[in-house]
């Protein structure tokens, strides 16, 4: 897919620099100062010095002895020197402040591009913050051509409410495009859903943008795991989020917050800004849907939880007869799975196969398949008649999770707007059902923050497709490794358990690196697999078909697994 960034990440500010700081050693050179004046001290010239005299008397007395004193005479000795001193008064010294900013590191999404059709790994990163941040974080989008609004903040009110929250801005200075965050004050005049702070552009082709959007960073810990990401299309996007360790694992978007306005003692509304971008429409009547509980579990009590399975001749791609269904089932029941899963609700899928496991004692995991041709919604042709048939069956206590859509947003039949309404029509149309709900895509596609943002409240539990033989760095023997890994980074997106919905290795065909086919390595790829997550995995498929375009042709696992077919 084509990228276009329409706002870098957040601009992080430089620390001050401590540059050509002298340590000033010349202040304490000898200089032969005075000890206590610090000025130089001059020569001391030699002058003439008067010495007092001295005189002696002798006289002979006879008689007594008598002591006789004799007077001292004392001379006082001055000596002047006189030096003269020059004096440079050294100007007073005043400190200027230097201003520095802190950089603080903050786990915000990072934007990774893909330039070529490959794989490629993002290293793990892990990181602690300590204090309550909102910085720019990076989202992206994909659109087709026209002119878009995005980005900003969405809140929802009932009457005249100043709101006032954080905005992601983008600044362009000398070519340079940068993302700040500003706090915006907004008169929503009347009840409604307003956005504000979004963001226009337009674009000629079918694009996907980067955008920042104000995200708040509590204190923790966070991480973010080694991503590793197959590209099929050049210059692909894809974001590698962080999660939190001992903290929600979803990073919160700040929320507006909302003063209401006591209303005006005139009839006249408080007018919106002449600039406002924000546009306004009436909440919807639509009650939103209730989010799936996190710890709902779709998985097996053994290391083969189930396999999927359509109901068409190997070669020709006809439908089965119910007899030809049975004996099917029966040999999966045989091979020790638990669950089937079907797709869709052709060739008398619900009255043949579901039947059949029942009889059998299996599980079923049913879909609902979107066509390329099809429109994404429940008013379309053959995706209600899919619903129509669900329900008429009723035999809700056969199906153990009902899968809306497989690959449709990996294969541009939804969009992630689109799928997210239509998994709401289907709860609502199917509203017997009281099991989990998910749709199945690629971890690629769930890591697009505009895909987990609309599904994650949605589904009860993640599904997945996971072929570890699309990696070429992965061999038969390290299929299990490589499956477990990408369940364990799909399971921080949305919190919720994980179900690997399509899982396997081809019996034949041409070699991706070290990932090659062949009947052992497949065995090999399997039994991988069965030993790192075989419970929570179902394996592709039950048979060769052939009658399918070449890359989906020899996924048959009936040499692993002794099928008679």
């Amino acid at each position: 897919m084509k990228a276009t960034f329409f706002a870098a990440a957040a601009a992080m500010a430089g620390a001050a620099s401590a540059a050509n700081h002298r340590h000033a050693h010349q202040m304490f050179a000898k200089r032969g100062n005075a000890a206590s004046t610090g000025f130089p001290v001059a020569p001391t010239g030699t002058g003439d010095v008067c010495l007092p005299g001295c005189t002696t008397i002798w006289k002979t007395i006879t008689g007594e002895a008598t002591l006789v004193p004799v007077k001292v005479t004392t001379v006082t000795s001055t000596s002047t020197n006189t030096s003269t001193v020059t004096i440079t008064p050294t100007p007073t010294a005043v400190s200027t402040p230097v201003q520095t900013t802190t950089v603080i590191v903050v786990p915000t999404p990072e934007v990774q591009r893909c330039p070529t059709p490959g794989t490629y790994t993002f290293p793990a990163t892990t990181m602690t913050v300590t204090d309550t941040t909102t910085v720019c974080g990076a989202t992206t989008t994909k659109v087709p051509s026209g002119t878009h609004t995005i980005g900003g903040v969405t809140t929802v009110v009932t009457t005249l409410t100043t709101v006032t929250c954080p905005v992601a801005t983008v600044v362009t200075s000398a070519g340079v495009t940068t993302s700040t965050i500003s706090m915006t004050e907004y008169v929503c005049p009347t009840a409604g859903t307003y956005t504000i702070g979004a963001h226009t552009t337009a674009c000629e082709t079918e694009t996907v943008i980067v955008y920042p959007t104000p995200t708040t960073i509590v204190p923790g810990t966070y991480t973010k795991p080694q991503v590793v990401v197959t590209a099929t299309e050049t210059d692909y996007v894809t974001v590698c989020p962080y999660t939190s360790s001992g903290l929600p694992t979803s990073t919160p978007t700040p929320s507006a917050v909302s003063t209401p306005v006591p209303a005006p003692a005139s009839s006249t509304a408080t007018p919106a800004p002449s600039s406002a971008a924000p546009s306004s429409a009436a909440p919807s009547s639509s009650a939103p849907a209730t989010p799936g509980n996190s710890k709902t579990e779709v998985k097996g009590t053994n290391d083969l939880f189930a396999i999927t399975y359509g109901p068409y001749d190997s070669s020709s791609g006809n439908c089965k007869t119910g007899d030809q269904v049975k004996k099917d089932i029966a040999e999966i029941k045989k091979a020790g799975f638990q669950a089937v899963r079907i797709y869709g609700t052709d060739c008398d899928t619900l009255v043949n196969v579901v039947p059949a496991c029942v009889d059998q004692g299996l599980q079923v995991i049913a879909g609902i398949f979107v066509k390329p041709e099809d429109e994404c919604s429940i008013t379309s042709p053959q995706v209600k008649k899919q619903v129509d048939d669900l329900i008429s069956m009723n035999n809700w206590d056969a199906i153990r999770l009902l899968v809306v859509s497989n690959e449709s947003i990996l294969n541009k039949v939804c969009s992630a707007e689109q799928l997210a309404k239509l998994i709401k029509d289907v709860k609502t149309h199917c509203s017997g059902f009281q099991g989990p709900v998910t749709i199945a895509e690629t971890l690629n596609i769930w890591q697009q923050k505009e895909v987990s943002d609309a599904i994650c409240p949605l589904v009860d539990v993640v599904g997945a497709n996971i072929h570890a033989i699309f990696n070429p760095n992965v061999d038969a023997s390290g299929a299990g490794d490589f499956v477990k890994q990408q369940m364990d980074i799909l399971g921080e997106i949305c919190g919720k358990n994980v179900i690997n919905l399509e899982t396997g290795w081809k019996n034949e065909g041409s070699c991706n690196g070290i990932a090659c086919p062949g009947p052992e390595d497949q065995k090999k790829a399997i039994s991988s697999i069965r030993k790192t997550c075989g419970d929570a995995s179902v394996f592709f498929s039950f048979d060769n078909e052939s009658w399918k375009p070449a890359p989906d042709q020899n996924w048959g696992l009936g040499g692993v697994f002794n099928f008679s077919v």
